[in-house]
């Protein structure tokens, strides 16, 4: 795991980073944008991924975009990716002649 996938940033620090609100922060989680994990106290924690995301998601949201057309493109990103990945191990699974 890459250190910008360990989630070990609390919401406070988050919060300085991006410039939103802890309800903002709370909001996107609320609308399935955002995933953090929580420590057994319920203190939220969040990677440095995450905080690029919820910057991009910021600037969606500036722009207009509602907050189920972002996680509506997202969804359609992540089937694309799964489709790519997949046809590209077909490839070469073809190529190799390696049968499951």
């Amino acid at each position: 795991m890459s250190y910008k996938e360990k989630k070990v940033i609390t919401i406070g620090v988050v919060s300085e980073l991006t410039g939103l609100s802890e309800r903002q922060i709370r909001y996107y989680e609320e609308r399935k944008l955002i995933f953090p994990e929580r420590t057994k106290g319920g203190t939220r924690k969040y990677s440095f991924t995450d905080v690029e995301r919820l910057v991009d998601i910021s600037n969606k949201m500036e722009d207009g975009m509602q907050t189920f057309e972002i996680r509506k493109m997202e969804q359609k990103q992540l089937r694309q990716t799964e489709l790519r990945e997949k046809m590209l191990r077909g490839q070469l699974n073809a190529a190799f002649n390696i049968r499951k």
